[in-house]
């Protein structure tokens, strides 16, 4: 399968070297020093799981050099999808299949603004990784894994065949039978990362101590009431999985928001507790704790991206 990794990061970078190893023509899009090093010594990952080398690697800085892909992974931040799509929107061929791995819940309707709805999925990854080093990825922590299928949840052959690319290159991965519920679990899940950020602290310092262990459940709560108000089907026992899950990471692991705030980043804020916020100002449900955070780190947000602008 041609497959075009967008975003050569710790979740791209992970993923897309796997599909590599595995036989699949990958191109990966990646910059600066990190491609560079990738051209001289291929891409190096790091992992739990066993480390792969990836010599030699296709990559580029320019997704109009790519080819023309029948999957694309897109593994950028957040608020890079929507530059993504435009630039995809010439490249791709009437069954290419787009993967979102973004964090959040708007991505796939992001790039249905751009792209034909047909050749766009939904989808989310569970994996703790980070790049160590221009072409080094490191995962970490969790069992890398990729929850996807069709937008609207049905059950087609063309999910099933990705199901099994993923699975022989060794990627565990699940045909979601409700995307949509799947994305918000996983979106409850991560917007414990602004609270990080606020009171400078790892997942480990965060749920030992009282105060913001209960702040932690009180923001779950609260986007556990907000999916309740959208009808979006999650299980009423979610908040205490996700709280056990939590309590399941490396003591000292923290989120990548959370590193891109605490190191003056532009991070995903809106497309985490910035959208609780205004989701919850449409549907009429209180989220305190979720707005407590996304004010508090607002003004940073902001100075982070004129920061990147200039």
């Amino acid at each position: 399968m041609r497959i075009l990794v967008i975003g050569t990061g710790g979740v791209g970078g992970y993923f897309g070297g796997r599909l590599a190893v595995a036989g699949n023509d990958v191109t990966f899009i990646a910059r600066g020093a990190h491609k560079a090093a990738m051209e001289k010594d291929g891409l190096k990952v790091k992992s739990i799981n066993g480390d792969i080398h990836v010599k030699p690697v296709k990559v580029t800085d320019k997704i109009s050099e790519a080819g023309t892909p029948d999957l694309v992974i897109i593994a950028v931040k957040a608020w890079q999808v929507k530059e993504i799509a435009r630039q995809l929107a010439p490249v791709i061929h009437e069954k290419t299949m787009v993967l979102p791995l973004q964090n959040g819940v708007l991505a796939s309707d992001e790039l249905k603004s751009f792209l034909p709805e047909n050749n766009v999925l939904s989808g989310l990854c569970r994996i703790i990784s980070k790049i160590d080093g221009p072409g080094i990825i490191n995962h970490f922590a969790v069992e890398p894994t990729i929850v996807f299928g069709e937008c609207d949840s049905s059950q087609t052959q063309r999910v099933a065949d990705l199901q099994a690319v993923f699975e022989k290159a060794a990627i565990q991965s699940v045909v979601s039978k409700d995307i949509q519920a799947d994305l918000w679990r996983k979106f409850l899940a991560i917007c414990v990362s602004g609270l990080l950020g606020v009171t400078r602290a790892t997942y480990g310092e965060v749920r030992e101590q009282p105060e913001t262990r209960q702040m932690m459940r009180n923001l779950f709560e609260e986007i556990a009431q907000l999916a309740k108000a959208l009808k979006i089907n999650l299980e009423p026992e979610l908040v205490d999985k996700t709280m056990a899950f939590i309590d399941s990471f490396p003591y000292e692991s923290t989120s990548s928001l959370t590193r891109d705030v605490w190191e003056g980043k532009p991070s995903e804020l809106e497309y985490q507790n910035g959208t609780v916020v205004k989701l919850a100002d449409k549907a009429g449900v209180d989220v305190p704790v979720n707005r407590f955070v996304y004010y508090s780190l607002l003004l940073m947000e902001k100075k982070a991206r004129q920061a990147e602008r200039d």
